[in-house]
């Protein structure tokens, strides 16, 4: 079961860093990799981070793992997305990248 899950959670965020990556002209495999990468890479991957734990419901641990980041990376991106969103604009932006997730993958309690 937890092999399963894992698997999910790796897949889920391979999906939510695509999904940030075609938005902000960043490949996935960039978003995914080890490097910290410039700050356009960082930001699309703390978009991707919080994507997949606002999207999918997984914790912060479990997009740690998917992302191959510490839990606390993980917090740290997601707190900067959140702050970012009092921007009606980026507000939006967000709103408009949630729902394509969902669109793309509906919740059937696979990522929960």
């Amino acid at each position: 079961m937890v092999a399963h899950r894992r698997r999910n959670d790796r897949q889920g965020a391979h999906l939510a860093a695509g999904l940030a990556g075609y938005a902000l002209g960043i490949t996935t495999s960039t978003i995914l990799g080890s490097a910290r990468g410039a700050h356009d890479v960082a930001r699309a991957r703390q978009v991707a981070m919080y994507l997949a734990h606002v999207g999918f419901g997984m914790s912060l641990a479990r997009v740690a793992d998917a992302f191959g980041r510490d839990r606390s990376t993980v917090a740290h991106g997601c707190r900067l997305v959140e702050d970012r969103r009092d921007d009606p604009e980026f507000d939006t932006w967000m709103e408009t990248l949630e729902q394509g997730l969902v669109v793309l993958a509906p919740l059937n309690g696979e990522f929960i």
